[in-house]
């Protein structure tokens, strides 16, 4: 049997969103493909980029987020996303009590909480906020808890709503909340990419073009599984969730669409999650699309 090519893979925090990238591993796709790839723990964000790019892994994943700023900081910047996995924003805003009529200007009157863990959630939240005619800064918004906490403050009567995603939203729904909206009904947003240099591609394309085939293949196979099945796929990557919340949490996410069927990246999710990065003055000029995406590995493997 030929030997594998090894490709070292930073991983970023451990959470359902990335089912995908954990089934990947789970079902043998990559070693199908020729693969062995080795998942790494990441020095955090920040500091992953400097490591990707001093040699430390070959890939990671990571949000377009992070790509955009770092070619706002270096527009020489080689970092580049290569394959999308999720597509669609993934948080929702969940109450404690039913609410079928939300809508995001009922916000001017109530006391909610965004995330605070991660920026994008609440910085494509903010834009939405705005679309809605609100300003985003005169809401009665708590900023800096995490979502246990907030989940807490809600069933304690602190709060009106919470913005959550997965297995959080799982877990508030079984004791009783309500999921009043769900930003993945925004539209393609992209959210979270592999991502490595361009010179790394040009220089041995080959790595990269097996793990993007095998990400297409997993792709493929996501979309059609039972959401049982995928749990059973991941559960190892999870042992301390529980198994019948794991299964809520893939059913909810895979009915939501956040996960693509195809490793292409498109222009317009690109740059809605750049209009709210500008919008909130996260970025401070716009970045282009072609400097930080090279979808030519993802057109290959859609082809074959």
């Amino acid at each position: 049997m030929p030997e594998l090519i090894p490709l070292r893979l930073f991983e970023n925090y451990r959470f359902v969103l990335y089912a995908p990238f954990y089934a990947a591993h789970a079902t043998g796709a990559y070693e199908r493909e020729g693969l062995r790839v080795e998942l790494l723990p990441s020095p955090g964000p920040g500091k992953a980029e400097a490591a990707l790019l001093a040699g430390a892994a070959e890939v990671m994943w990571m949000g377009p987020i992070r790509i955009m700023k770092e070619h706002e900081r270096d527009p020489s910047s080689p970092l580049v996303a290569f394959a999308e996995v999720v597509c669609r924003d993934p948080f929702s805003l969940v109450g404690a009590r039913a609410n079928p009529d939300f809508r995001l200007a009922d916000l001017t009157n109530l006391r909610f909480a965004s995330v605070s863990e991660v920026p994008t959630p609440w910085l494509c939240l903010y834009e939405d906020i705005r679309d809605a005619g609100l300003d985003p800064t005169r809401l009665d918004r708590v900023a800096d808890r995490g979502m246990e906490e907030n989940i807490e403050a809600l069933f304690g009567g602190e709060l009106a709503a919470v913005q959550l995603f997965e297995p959080f939203v799982e877990q508030a729904v079984r004791r009783g909340g309500h999921v009043w909206q769900q930003s993945s009904a925004r539209g393609r947003t992209s959210y979270t990419v592999f991502a490595t240099t361009r010179d790394r591609i040009a220089a041995d394309p080959e790595p990269f073009r097996r793990m993007v085939r095998a990400t297409a293949a997993t792709q493929r196979w996501l979309m059609v599984q039972p959401p049982a099945v995928l749990a059973e796929t991941v559960a190892p990557y999870f042992p301390a969730l529980d198994r019948a919340v794991l299964t809520g949490v893939l059913a909810r996410y895979q009915a939501q669409g956040v996960w693509r069927g195809d490793p292409l990246m498109p222009e317009d999710g690109f740059m809605r999650l750049q209009r709210a990065l500008l919008s909130s003055g996260y970025l401070s000029r716009p970045v282009p699309f072609a400097d930080c995406v090279d979808n030519r590995l993802a057109k290959e493997a859609m082809a074959s």
